[in-house]
């Protein structure tokens, strides 16, 4: 690309009128509100996607997605370019002390011998994996009992690191010494400051994409335990019953559902009762 071409796109800005066509279109695909206050956070990630399609600027960006039907091959880029992904090991750790020490027992002793539990939002991975240490030091003390965690994301960027397993030594941090020890393999290259995910981890966690504003959720057998956590605090309260509602019917009788601890479930009707906090079990 030119040098004119990458001035004209740094210069362009995104008119109100834009971001109004591309904020419906977002809150219609996946549920995100993107108010007026995000429009220069839109237009700073947008312009590397004009870079990366040499559009030349917002508005022929926009004419190409809404006039030209270009938002069809488009939307996955879009959404990724949009979608906040902040994650960490052992986030919000009170709901992994009770998966360990509640929820698992009681879904053992309600005779389960293969658990199925879901990441709905799982960005690059920290959940899921997390999800998976306790899941391996609990059936290793266990006979008789396998397990199978299925990881979903909208964003095929995250699921494609997710996939990878492969993190910044800095980011295991708070992963417990025994468990880096046995599920986090560091590099023999000292200088790259990486380290990957335990095969046997990896091997156990299914990734796909999935749009939580599908109408249904394919995830096959019900689930025992379903992590949604930190995603709702992005839709309105309409769209939060409807998720919600629909995770529910994914739910196993008496399995476990984790909301991110910002958020909450007041004044949906559901099928659950609370049994922690941000932590509900099916009735």
């Amino acid at each position: 690309m030119g040098a004119a071409l990458r001035a004209q796109v740094s210069e362009d800005g995104l008119s109100s009128r834009n971001f109004e066509a591309l904020s419906r279109y977002i809150y219609d695909y996946s549920g995100i509100k993107m108010p007026i206050t995000k429009l220069t956070m839109l237009e700073g990630r947008l312009r590397r996607r004009l870079r990366a399609t040499g559009i030349p600027s917002f508005n022929a960006y926009c004419d190409y997605l809404f006039k030209h039907g270009g938002i069809e091959k488009e939307a996955i880029f879009l959404i990724d370019a949009v979608t906040t992904n902040k994650t960490d090991f052992f986030r919000e750790p009170k709901h992994f002390e009770f998966m360990e020490q509640v929820g698992l027992p009681e879904l053992a002793a309600a005779g389960h011998r293969r658990l199925r539990l879901w990441s709905a939002a799982c960005s690059i991975g920290a959940e899921p994996y997390t999800m998976a240490m306790v899941m391996q030091d609990f059936v290793e003390s266990r006979s008789g009992i396998d397990y199978r965690i299925l990881a979903t994301d909208l964003s095929t960027d995250v699921l494609g690191a997710a996939r990878r397993g492969v993190y910044p030594r800095d980011m295991i941090q708070p992963v417990p010494a025994e468990m880096q020890r046995r599920y986090v393999m560091v590099s023999r290259d000292a200088g790259r400051g990486e380290v990957r995910i335990h095969p046997r981890l990896r091997s156990a966690i299914g990734f796909a994409r999935m749009n939580l504003m599908d109408n249904a959720y394919r995830v096959g057998d019900p689930m025992h335990m379903i992590f949604c956590r930190n995603v709702l605090i992005y839709f309105d309260k309409p769209t939060q019953a409807r998720v919600l509602s629909r995770l529910c019917d994914c739910l196993a009788p008496g399995g476990f559902l984790y909301v991110g601890h910002s958020e909450t479930v007041t004044g949906i009707s559901l099928p659950v009762r609370q049994v922690a906090n941000t932590v509900f079990k099916k009735i």
